[in-house]
């Protein structure tokens, strides 16, 4: 497998350019789905190598579960290469497996208690709760609902309502719960792709602010919506879902929404600083996958015919 089964332990890094440059130069939309699908590919190909190398790992110890095949010259002489990176795999993937069992099982508790806390109410698209607590959300499930509080929606003027809803269905309509959560695992398989997950929790509540402002006709009535909502939550212990209501730095995105809508092309021209970090990222996506499907092909050839014997 050699240096191909390594590339996509590393080729993450190629991401960053974009990660940065995508959410001030793309629309929104475009550079959450785009990061979104560049983290996916490039976590899960992170993931496949480290399994690949746990399994030569795997066959250097006592009773491990192909100790037999290991025994084949012809095997040993193939991979010797991976054998010093296959014993580092062993740990690497298992903290890989518990930082992303850990992450899921935080998902669905959260989920688990929000949808609890609304046990008992009517299945209403929007629920109001009588708390002294600011808060608002978005709560996706078999039902979608938007949560908010009596002592937000007092804060607010009728038409700052209105863009707070328009925003929260937004979030809801865009499924942006699975972009978040998608890059939150990402991030768990390699570390490397953290940027990213910081990324699209910005570009993903851009997106809604945008949705939001072309549902209500008023960028600046969004704007202010935002800011109020912001300054009377803040550090409030509020329930929040996958990271949805969490919002993105509340000062870029006021400011943002008080700059006319962001135009442009889903694909960015090749010589602009954003269109090169795009299609870097993409060239970073493909190679990744091209190299972990070559090592799985290159580990099954190997072990299958020994296997057979």
């Amino acid at each position: 497998m050699g240096l191909y089964v390594l590339l996509p332990l590393v080729l993450p890094l190629s991401a960053w350019p974009v990660a940065r440059l995508a959410a001030a130069r793309l629309h929104p939309r475009t550079a959450t789905r785009l990061l979104t699908r560049v983290a996916a590919v490039m976590g899960g190909c992170s993931t496949l190598c480290l399994a690949l190398l746990t399994v030569v790992g795997t066959a250097q110890l006592t009773g491990g579960p192909v100790v037999d095949l290991w025994a084949d010259p012809e095997i040993r002489a193939a991979v010797s290469r991976d054998r010093v990176a296959g014993r580092a795999a062993i740990p690497a993937l298992g903290l890989v497996a518990v930082a992303c069992g850990r992450a899921l099982w935080r998902h669905r508790r959260v989920a688990h208690r929000a949808h609890r806390a609304l046990t008992g109410l009517r299945r209403a698209p929007v629920v109001v709760l009588p708390d002294t607590t600011p808060y608002a959300y978005a709560l996706p499930g078999s039902h979608d609902r938007i949560v908010v509080t009596t002592a937000l929606l007092d804060a607010l003027a009728p038409d700052e309502r209105r863009a707070l809803f328009a925003h929260e269905r937004a979030h809801l309509a865009a499924r942006h719960h699975r972009h978040l959560l998608t890059v939150h695992l990402a991030a768990c398989a390699s570390p490397f792709l953290r940027p990213l997950r910081s990324a699209v929790a910005y570009t993903a509540e851009r997106w809604a602010d945008e949705d939001a402002a072309r549902a209500v006709g008023d960028r600046g009535v969004v704007a202010r919506a935002i800011g109020k909502a912001a300054l009377l939550s803040s550090g409030a212990p509020a329930p929040t879902f996958a990271a949805v209501a969490a919002g993105g730095p509340v000062p870029r995105r006021v400011a943002a929404l008080l700059a006319p809508a962001p135009a442009g092309p889903d694909r960015p021209p090749l010589f602009t600083a954003v269109g090169a970090a795009v299609w870097g990222a993409a060239a970073g996506a493909t190679v990744s996958a091209m190299c972990s499907v070559n090592s799985a092909v290159t580990l099954f050839l190997l072990l299958h015919p020994a296997a057979a014997l």
